[in-house]
């Protein structure tokens, strides 16, 4: 049994939490106030790495994928889908198979992996749609090669990324949504007819918004207009400071509605690094500056994203976002999409903070404290 009194993140409610059996056991209001914060636990659906540990290294192990899970849950996120990015086959499901076994050899490791995102190979082939993904491997939609990555897998694909506008696009974006997968568009350069039947396919998400694009648009019609537009998408947004500014933000939250708006980090292993030049699976050379930007050298282009999920929460507290839109796109809009059950007021998985948009101080994953000490 754990017991927990603190106030609720976005309604500043201060209750008393008792945890039992990994769910929780009741909940009432506090007599007394706390310093204390509680959050939902922020479910990240978008992370190739983080501290050192690559989802896309080429010597991936089971190991790697168990001490990036440990790692997250350290930084107060709680859950997470490993991001597999553009690579030949035997890359892809070797990585599949590595988050397959890690999930096998601990129910709280199973419990913080979902599922798994595979970020390509079916994308654009342009210089900014293809961000930092190796043209090399770059391909069409393939059904079968996506069995083949689900038995590696052992089923564990829930979110595909891919450009709509590729050959073959749209019976494979109705092939995954039949088998429960979640198609998302990303890394694209479709017309707006494109968008509009990836939508009749199936396809619920967009990836990353506003990023993996082009430099320059046409001011409309364009990509990002035609998904914002798109009642149908959901879209995930990295609110990381570098990959959209504030303005930018501000207006895609209020074009979609915070219901279909999710946080997601794009770390890479970077994450939590010295600034410096680096050579990743993830860019190949890149660079990391002192205030968290990840770029290629010489380039503006970015090659994913060095703040975890719970960073960027925080940085929406500091531009005037409430804690309860917090909430819902960092912690209940991932699991609605992800059809999770996280029970009462999602609060079975949790992270304890010093203020409401402050530092994690315990971390709470399944009743169990995973990370930090209870106050």
């Amino acid at each position: 049994m754990i017991e927990v009194t603190g106030r609720l993140v976005g309604s500043g409610r201060a209750v008393r939490l008792r945890l039992a059996d990994g769910r929780i056991a009741g909940i009432a209001d506090a007599g007394a106030e706390s310093g204390l914060w509680i959050m939902p636990g922020p479910i990240d659906i978008q992370v190739n790495g983080y501290g050192g540990h690559d989802v896309n290294a080429e010597d991936v192990s089971p190991d790697v994928i168990e001490a990036l899970v440990r790692a997250e849950w350290a930084a107060g996120v709680t859950a997470i889908c490993p991001t597999i990015i553009t690579g030949p086959e035997d890359r892809i499901c070797t990585a599949l198979r590595a988050i397959a076994q890690a999930r096998a050899a601990d129910p709280l490791i199973a419990r913080a992996i979902p599922c798994v995102h595979v970020e390509g190979p079916y994308i654009a082939d342009d210089d900014g749609p293809r961000g930092a993904h190796d043209a090399r491997y770059l391909r069409n939609p393939d059904l079968a090669e996506f069995a083949r990555w689900q038995q590696a897998a052992e089923g564990l694909v829930g979110i595909v990324t891919l450009a709509p506008e590729l050959r073959g696009a749209p019976e494979y974006i109705a092939g995954i949504t039949r088998a429960g997968v979640i198609a998302s568009v990303g890394h694209t350069a479709a017309a707006p007819a494109d968008i509009a039947a990836a939508a009749a396919a199936g396809a619920r998400l967009s990836t990353h918004l506003g990023n993996g694009a082009h430099p320059v648009l046409p001011r409309h019609p364009n990509y990002i207009w035609a998904q914002l537009a798109e009642d149908r998408f959901t879209a995930s947004l990295i609110a990381d400071g570098h990959h959209l500014d504030d303005a930018t933000l501000s207006v895609m939250l209020r074009a979609k509605g915070i219901d279909r708006c999710i946080l997601v980090s794009d770390t890479v292993a970077l994450s939590g690094m010295a600034p410096g030049r680096y050579h990743t699976p993830v860019g190949g050379e890149v660079e990391l500056t002192a205030d968290g930007r990840l770029t290629m050298p010489g380039s503006t282009l970015l090659a994913g994203a060095s703040k975890t999920l719970a960073e960027c929460t925080r940085r929406l507290g500091e531009i005037g976002i409430s804690g309860a839109d917090v909430v819902a796109m960092a912690a209940r809009n991932p699991a609605r999409l992800l059809n999770l059950d996280r029970g009462e007021l999602h609060l079975n998985d949790i992270v304890l903070l010093d203020g409401e948009f402050g530092a994690p101080l315990a971390t709470i994953v399944g009743g169990e404290v995973v990370a930090g000490t209870l106050p």
